[in-house]
């Protein structure tokens, strides 16, 4: 039986654009979205698009091995 080794090398160039691509889409859909919904929704989208956000670039920075210190 195989098995895929859960140790990874650092992500390259590819990866990486790949990572920011998924990123730029994620936040044109949600400028989108948001452009079509009322006031109060827009807030409330913002909100939870500013945590998305926030979510992604920490999920991104972890796959390229950056964590905070």
């Amino acid at each position: 039986m195989t098995t895929i080794s859960a140790h990874h090398a650092a992500p390259n160039a590819f990866e990486r654009a790949l990572l920011h691509a998924a990123s730029a889409l994620d936040s044109f859909v949600t400028v989108r979205l948001e452009s079509r919904s009322g006031a109060v929704h827009r807030r409330l989208i913002e909100a939870q698009s500013a945590a998305s956000a926030l979510r992604g670039e920490a999920e991104a920075r972890g796959a390229i091995g950056l964590l905070p210190r």
